[in-house]
């Protein structure tokens, strides 16, 4: 048996890591908290799918829809018309939000009120929103759902069209939360709706762009959530939406594999989920709902990459022609 000098005990010694009792008993705290806290959450789920949760009153609600002058965005504006709420109309295409407002007031809305706005561009963002607060007064629900496609594989899509997409369906996410969310935070009152998709939780062959702006997409809107519940600011709620593909014509071109699985939605359908899922204060919404076991599988790490890259739906190589496809 070899002698073990002195010199190597102190070193020993000196390399062993004492950890104090207060820091065992911290985790073993905190561990047990988390298995509680979810334990509750689960046994909350439960609850809330058998017993459907209380509905609140959007009336007199200062509604702000990014995107109106069509598709999700004019249907939703339709659904809160008939809650009499306010409508805040945003969108690049006059016409199209003219004929929101018009629709909108056949559902009964009393106030509705338009405005240009490239959300693209963070100035035009801070200027627009500076004229609602002046003419129509501060925005209690936001609903951030403006959003394009390009269609085109990465190194096909151009340069401009890559930055147009993140400029829309992300930035534009942080210029409205920063013009808007300082009235909310007074008051302790208000909703943050953001329209994202299932390509934010799920990556998609041919559509590199789009799925990284909706992936910062939901981050941002969860992570400004959390900071919201971290200081206290518990009255401002937060919904992400995140819906499979819906006929509005934004992906005309797709097909799905597996129509029964994953159907191509139906735009009525969708708005009327989302106007509920805002209602019951939901804060993740899934369509369809076996999003919820896809999501889950890949976060569980039981399903592959590879098993991805031809997810059901078949893209042509560019969507709805050469431009890119303004608004959800």
């Amino acid at each position: 048996m070899l002698p073990v000098s002195e010199k190597t005990l102190k070193s020993d010694s000196a390399s062993f890591n004492f950890v104090p009792p207060t820091a065992v008993m911290h985790f073993i705290l905190e561990t047990l908290q988390v298995i509680f806290l979810s334990f509750w959450y689960n046994l909350e789920s439960l609850f809330f799918f058998l017993v459907p949760r209380r509905k609140k009153s959007v009336a007199g609600e200062v509604v702000l829809i990014t995107g109106s002058g069509s598709g999700i965005g004019r249907l939703m504006a339709q659904e809160f018309a008939a809650l009499g709420a306010v409508l805040v109309l945003w969108d690049i295409n006059h016409e199209g939000m003219k004929e929101t407002a018009r629709l909108a007031k056949k559902e009964g809305a009393s106030r509705v009120h338009c405005y240009v706005c490239d959300c693209s561009d963070k100035a035009d963002v801070y200027k627009v929103a500076e004229q609602v607060k002046r003419e129509v007064g501060d925005v209690s629900i936001l609903v951030n759902n403006a959003g394009i496609v390009t269609g085109k594989k990465f190194m096909d899509a151009p340069d401009s069209l890559i930055e147009k997409t993140m400029e829309v369906n992300t930035m534009a996410h942080f210029w409205t939360y920063k013009a808007f969310l300082p009235a909310m935070i007074a008051n302790n009152h208000g909703h943050l709706v953001s329209i994202a998709s299932s390509a934010g939780l799920i990556g998609v062959n041919g559509l590199a762009d789009y799925c990284a702006s909706k992936f910062a997409a939901v981050g941002f809107a969860e992570s400004v959530g959390l900071e919201l519940l971290a200081t206290g600011k518990d009255g401002i709620k937060t919904t992400i939406v995140c819906p499979y593909f819906i006929n509005t014509g934004m992906f005309d071109g797709c097909q799905t594999k597996w129509p029964r699985l994953l159907p191509i939605l139906n735009a009525e359908d969708v708005a009327k989920k989302i106007i509920h899922a805002v209602l019951t204060d939901q804060v993740y919404l899934l369509l369809p709902r076996s999003m919820y076991t896809i999501t889950a599988l890949k976060n569980g790490g039981e399903v592959e990459l590879h098993g991805f890259v031809d997810l059901p739906v078949l893209f042509t190589d560019q969507l709805q022609g050469e431009g890119p496809v303004q608004n959800l």
